[in-house]
């Protein structure tokens, strides 16, 4: 269910009271110049504690054929996202979103492949609720590995919530699923009586595949 296009100037401060209470922002296209609000019937989340590692990608991820990073380049991250055919991440959102990344309620996760960037992540944060926004490779398995980086940090942070909005059968096959609306806000509701910290590992602290896939748990298959 989403709302009629914003009429006002949307702020950052804004935008966090909106994912406080339940709803997101998309556009209709990357050229699109107006926002609406997303309240969907039902909400897509990761089961901090049952994300699923095929065996192939626990290999990849433990053989760190990758070099993951976080809050390096959330900008580029994001440019990045909005670069696939079918988005709603239009000029609006990369503002209001670098905004929130500059206050501390944005993160990124970044894969490189030799020195490239390769893949990666962004979400916003809020109380022990990490809302994630959106994903992409350009390399195999690179967005796999920067969720089971994500999730280690996490876990390792105490967040209590992941949110993923909607569930792909990508997303599914790696742990997502389906709750109701009601179901969604009662877990938003406790995540937001948390405190939880993204940079419990120092961003600035490399974490090698092992480490990761120690700190994120969940069941091989």
């Amino acid at each position: 269910m989403s709302g009629p296009a914003k009429s006002f100037e949307l702020t950052a401060d804004i935008l966090l009271r909106a994912y406080s209470i339940g709803l997101f922002p998309m556009a209709e296209s990357s050229d699109a110049a107006a926002l609406f609000w997303v309240d969907p019937t039902l909400r897509g989340v990761f089961p901090l504690d049952k994300l699923q590692i095929s065996r192939s990608l626990a290999k990849v991820v433990r053989g760190d054929r990758f070099e993951v990073r976080a809050d390096t380049c959330f900008d580029r991250i994001v440019a990045a996202c909005a670069e696939r055919d079918k988005t709603w991440i239009n000029a609006e959102i990369r503002r209001l979103y670098g905004e929130l990344f500059r206050a501390g309620h944005a993160h990124s996760v970044e894969v490189y492949e030799r020195g490239a960037l390769v893949g990666g992540l962004y979400g916003v944060c809020l109380g022990a609720a990490f809302f994630g926004e959106s994903m992409f490779h350009l390399a195999r398995d690179a967005s796999k590995v920067a969720l089971v980086h994500l999730v280690a940090r996490l876990r390792l942070g105490g967040f209590a919530l992941l949110d993923t909005q909607f569930v792909t059968p990508h997303l599914a096959s790696l742990g997502a699923v389906e709750i109701t609306r009601e179901q969604y806000l009662r877990a938003l509701k406790r995540a937001l009586e948390q405190e939880a910290d993204f940079g419990e590992w120092p961003v600035n602290l490399a974490m090698t595949g092992a480490q990761a896939l120690a700190g994120a748990g969940g069941q091989t298959l």
